[in-house]
Order: structure tokens, then sequence, then C-alpha cells
């Protein structure tokens, strides 16, 4: 059923208020909200469709410029590639035109399991040719045939099934959070996908368990090319990096931004829990003060890896994989290899807007210890190193090939 202009005004107005009580800093790119919805607000209401009002205050979202930020219908079933199927993409040539290449394709998750491989070039989805800047969209709840030419010369036709979390009959596929390997020469290979739970609980395990697999390796390559981010269970791997207690960095709401705040005196997390029973005094705990918080490694003690340690980036790396190198490089604790990461790194939150459209909104920053603002900057690799498709579509990483050259040296 079509909008009407009176429910579109409201729900424009809805967005507007939000935007200018919760966002964390309308300004903090240089973006005048107030003037920018005023200027477009007839334009916007003057909408033919549903869709074209929706895509009208998408683009205005994004003149902030900031990560965490749009707006859709609850039921929109339109995910990025990184989250319904877990891979990410660059762009590539093919016969002069431009394409998507799979480039992150994590293990377990749908694309993985599909068969699809880096250097896999996608021509098709649900019979549409896709060119760049089009992004591949894979509709949550339905069934959607791809075309792609595999690095061997060869068409492969298949169908991706994007389960909805809420469907019965097809399982959600999750890729691995976690894979750890021992390499020759003592190095220990940990890749990183995500970092599933608010928590973390169940993540802090699954690094425990690789950490013991790896308790030989005397060097460490820590792989978060393509990890999408998620809570804060990254501390668990960050504690394993040094061994004692080190400040990491600290979120900031807007209203502490404002009301003014010294970063020793925020409430400090750190410490995962082991049981999911101490969730409840963790809500008590910090479910009712501002998010503002400072992050603490756990002192795990030290680890034979200490002081030769790689960590791979790209520029799909982003939000607590991002916290993760910031915080490696900032003290000195592992060489970034790579290149510069996604600049993601905002806390978001979800608000309703009316007619079951939610507008996404960055509710809190997060700064290093230092002060460094990762968000619209991201982590720049000491040691850049670029991956091309030809890289890809010859098997070659030679990202990874860097990192196991430099911990060799080490």
């Amino acid at each position: 059923m079509s909008l009407d202009s009176q429910t579109k005004e409201k729900i424009y107005s809805r967005v507007c208020d939000l935007v200018a009580r919760k966002h964390f800093d309308p300004g903090m790119n240089g973006a005048n909200w107030e003037e920018l919805s005023k200027t477009r607000k007839d334009q916007i209401l003057r909408s033919s469709s549903d869709e074209e009002f929706e895509k009208q205050i998408q683009d205005l979202l994004s003149e902030l410029k900031t990560s965490h930020t749009g707006f859709r219908h609850s039921k929109s079933a339109k995910i990025p590639g990184r989250h319904a199927i877990a891979t990410t993409f660059m762009r590539c040539k093919f016969d002069g035109e431009q394409r998507w290449m799979f480039q992150d394709v994590h293990e377990g998750g749908p694309a993985h399991a599909a068969g699809l491989r880096p250097g896999d070039i996608l021509l098709q989805v649900r019979n549409k040719e896709l060119m760049p800047p089009e992004p591949p969209i894979f509709p949550v709840g339905e069934d959607s045939q791809y075309v792609v030419q595999k690095p061997d010369g060869k068409r492969i036709v298949g169908n991706l099934i994007v389960p909805s979390p809420r469907s019965k009959s097809h399982p959600v596929i999750v890729p691995k959070a976690v894979l750890c390997s021992q390499l020759p020469d003592g190095i220990g290979w940990l890749k990183v996908t995500m970092f599933p739970g608010a928590v973390g609980i169940d993540l802090a395990k699954m690094f425990d368990t690789a950490i013991a697999h790896l308790k030989d390796s005397t060097r460490l390559i820590v792989d978060l090319r393509g990890n999408t981010g998620g809570g804060i269970g990254g501390l668990r791997l960050m504690s394993y990096l040094t061994p004692g207690k080190k400040e990491v960095g600290y979120s900031l709401t807007r209203k502490r931004k404002e009301k003014g705040y010294a970063r020793e005196k925020l409430p400090r997390f750190g410490h995962i829990p082991s049981h999911k029973a101490t969730l409840l005094w963790l809500a008590l705990r910090y479910g009712f003060i501002d998010k503002s918080i400072l992050v603490v490694t756990e002192g795990l003690g030290p680890q034979k890896f200490h002081g030769r340690v790689a960590i791979l980036v790209n520029e799909h790396t982003a939000s607590a994989g991002e916290m993760l190198a910031a915080f490696a490089e900032e003290n000195g604790l592992a060489t970034i290899v790579g290149t510069r990461t996604a600049a993601r790194l905002l806390s978001g939150s979800t608000f309703k807007a009316g007619s079951g459209y939610i507008v996404g909104l960055p509710a809190a920053a997060y700064l290093t210890w230092q002060g460094k603002l990762i968000e619209g900057k991201g982590v720049t690799p000491s040691v850049p190193v670029e991956l091309l498709p030809d890289d890809l579509q010859a098997g070659q990483d030679p990202q990874m090939q860097k990192a196991i050259e430099i911990v060799r040296g080490m």
C-alpha cells in the first residue's frame, strides 16, 4: 500500500527529529543537518513511490557521512553481500567492463558452502547483470540464481539460498567466526571473520580454544581481512596480545561529549565473563548508565608469540576489527599489513520512524586511548600491500606472504 502525503510527512519529521536528538554528532563531518533536511524536504515529500521516498531519505542520511546510518523498511530483504552471504567483493575488469570479483569468502558462510571462492567473477544475480557501483544484493528469505566465471574460464550457474532468521524450513548458515592453523617455522595463523555477541562469552571461549591449539607458536598472524565487526568479544583477543592490563580505548556518547568527561573516570569494562548467568549482573551494572565506557585488557599473562605478531587488514575490515588493529598499532604490539581499513567504527542503534520504517543512527563514537577517532579515517597499515584481481585469480596472496616474511624476521 502506497504512503499518502500525510504519512510521508510524519515519517520525514520523525527522521529529522531523531537525527537532531540521537545522532552522535550530525556535524562531525561538516554536514549541517538542519539546513540539509529543510532544503530536501519538498523534494522528498513529492516522491512518486514508496521506493523513491525510501531512497531519497537514504541519500539524505548519507550526506552525514557516518557509518551505521541508514533508513529502510523493517520487512526489507536488501542486505549487503558481506552480511547476507558472508563475502566481500572487489572491482575487476572483465571483457572490457567493470565487474565484481569475490574477495574474502568466509568459511562456513552461504557463499563458501555454495562453492564460491576468491577470484570468482560475479556476472549475474537473479537474471540481472551486475556492474559497479551497484552492489551485489542477495535478498534474505529468497533464492538467488547466480552466474560466475571461475579463474579457469568455466562459467558456473548456481543458486544461493539466504534463509531468514525466522525461517523454519532452512537453517541460517553462519560463517565460522574463528579459525586457526599451525604453519611452519612456529607461526600460528588465527583468522577472525566477525565478533558475534554483544558481550562475546562464546567468542571468548573460541579464542581460548584457538590460542590453546597454537600454544607452541612463537609467532602469530592474526587475519582480520573482511571482518565485519560486532561486539566487545574482541577484548579477549586483544588481551592475548599483551600480558598485563592495558587501556584499549573508550566509547563516547553525544550526551557525555557535550557534558564533558575525564576518560580515566569512565566506567571500566575489563573482563568478559565465563558464564551467561553473569549477563544479568552486567545489565544491571551498565544498562542504566550512559554508554560511555572505558575498555581495558584482561591481563592474561605472557604468550610465546608476544613481540612477533602481524595483523592482516583490508578495506573491508570494519568496526570491532578496526578497534583491535588500532589497539595493536598504538601500543606497538603488532605490525599491521595490508590496506587501510573501512573507517566504520561507531556504535549504532535503531529507532522506529513509523509505518514499519527504521532509522539506523550512530549513538556513540569510539576513540583509542590516545584519543584517535577511527571513524572516517581507518587504520593505515605500517606495511601497505595491495591484493589485486590478478593475484586472486592466480591463487596468490601477497598480503599473507608479506606477513609470514615479517614474523619470520622478528
